[in-house]
């Protein structure tokens, strides 16, 4: 009887422990790992001539893109280049190039 009790017992911890881990992965692991596939995609379908935004709230050209870093042209000043990392960039935009001059 004692033994069947303390089963019991150590039953219900395991599920307790169970439950939990459940709920721990699917509100904290889970959003993390979809933000970085989110991320990485993001990266990936950058391509230079994209106007992207920078975590700082800066608006620029991408002009050149390398391994983990890019190029960034900022403002109407064609000289004003600045090397970045590709984490540094939040968005994306593609120029779109499909509109014709009597659609605007």
């Amino acid at each position: 009887m004692i033994l069947s009790s303390s089963m019991n017992g150590i039953t219900m911890i395991l599920m307790y422990l169970v439950v939990f881990g459940g709920i721990i992965y699917f509100m904290t692991i889970r959003p993390s790992r979809k933000q970085e596939a989110a991320k990485k995609a993001l990266h990936d379908s950058m391509k230079p001539g994209d106007s992207v935004l920078t975590n700082s709230g800066f608006y620029g050209v991408i002009i050149d893109i390398m391994d983990d870093t890019v190029i960034v042209e900022f403002g109407s000043n064609r000289n004003c280049r600045i090397p970045m990392t590709k984490d540094a960039i939040q968005a994306v935009e593609s120029p779109d190039f499909s509109k014709t001059a009597e659609e605007e």
